[in-house]
């Protein structure tokens, strides 16, 4: 069985981190695996997984991405897989229109992911349109369902992305190395709550409410510092400022580090004391709260999308109200003085394992195998 992935590129991000997790659990399974993406730094690893990567431009917005559609055609006459799996839209476009240019004969199971609430509308409903459509959490499906009635419940799947329970486990700690270098390069981050929120630099992530948290937990005497880790895009330097402007004004500018991005977020995750979710807008899963409830850390987080869904199961008391930062400064002034410890094992069907097998039983049900 070959199994052909779509997506813009190979660069840093969730979509990418569960593209290169399949290959690496469907090519041990004996399945071949083909990426198709405009490349990236992550290239290496995922033909390291065993599996190929074509490079084609098949995921910028624009009118010029059209004439991929032919090249596309023409590649799957030649690789002739029997899954096109669409994980973005405008990979998902291309792909779609160069499948209808195949003979009936020729043409692959295709199937999408939705990985994020994207905007609804003709132009995201293409990730509707696979004969299997999978939605990364409950709140996912549940979206699908209100926005694309088209799509009969029956075809989709709910198979949440997963964790590593190998690399993310409640007895994992740090390196003394690692953590001598953590302190040399953070020095103030010595004797303080350290409040983690982790993720890319935009709005939607929540940073704004960090001031009034950090602040209402020092009125009360507790020496809170914000721990920000993730890359400002390009685009995203107005965010950032508005974010670095609001601790000033509260007088907290000694009081937040922003880290940049880490390929070492395991042992920031465990360097931290509390992992945050402040998400404006539903999350469609939340891959790094995920990570740090499997290594025993507590996390906090908005009640509502995939985060809401993890905290249910692994740490129901870890959350709180959306948008109310009053009520998330006391739960972590309580935690301060005393951290709960998130329900392990992780079960079921959060595991690496649960989310390739899930995987190939439903490519194989697509082929009759």
């Amino acid at each position: 069985m070959k199994i052909m992935h779509l997506l813009p590129s190979l660069s840093s991000g969730g979509v990418e981190q569960v593209v290169l997790e399949l290959c690496q659990g469907l090519t041990e399974q004996g399945v071949e695996c083909v990426v198709v993406s405009a490349g990236g730094p992550m290239v290496p690893a995922v033909e390291g997984a065993g599996a190929r990567h074509i490079t084609r431009n098949i995921g910028k917005k624009s009118l010029l991405t059209l004439f991929q559609i032919g090249k596309l055609a023409k590649l799957l006459k030649a690789e002739r897989p029997d899954v096109l799996h669409l994980h973005s839209r405008v990979p998902a476009w291309v792909g779609i229109l160069a499948v209808k240019r195949l003979p009936a004969s020729m043409r692959p199971h295709v199937v999408t992911t939705f990985h994020g609430f994207h905007s609804v509308n003709f132009y995201s409903g293409v990730m509707a349109r696979g004969e299997k459509v999978i939605a990364v959490s409950r709140c996912m499906k549940e979206h699908i369902l209100e926005h694309y009635s088209s799509t009969p419940e029956e075809n989709i799947c709910v198979i949440p992305n997963s964790v590593d329970t190998e690399q993310n486990f409640p007895e994992y700690r740090p390196s003394a190395q690692w953590l001598e270098e953590w302190h040399r390069t953070f020095p103030e981050l010595e004797g303080k709550y350290t409040i983690c929120l982790p993720g890319r630099i935009t709005r939607i992530k929540g940073a704004t409410h960090l001031p009034p948290i950090i602040k209402a937990l020092k009125q009360r005497g507790i020496p809170a510092h914000a721990v920000i880790v993730g890359e400002t895009k390009k685009g995203k330097e107005a965010i950032r400022r508005e974010i670095e402007q609001l601790f000033e004004a509260e007088g907290l500018s000694a009081d937040v580090t922003w880290t940049g991005h880490r390929r070492d977020l395991r042992d920031v995750l465990c360097a931290c004391n509390v992992t945050l979710s402040l998400t404006l807008q539903p999350e469609s899963f939340g891959k790094t709260t995920l990570e740090a409830l499997a290594l025993g850390r507590p996390v906090a987080g908005y009640e509502h999308g995939g985060v809401g869904e993890q905290l249910d199961v692994f740490l129901p008391e870890g959350k709180v109200p959306t948008g109310n930062t009053t009520a998330m400064a006391e739960l972590l002034a309580e935690w301060y003085t005393a951290a709960p410890v998130p329900a392990l094992p992780v079960p079921p069907p959060y595991r690496r394992e649960d989310m390739i097998g899930s995987h190939l039983n439903l490519y194989r049900n697509l082929c009759g195998l």
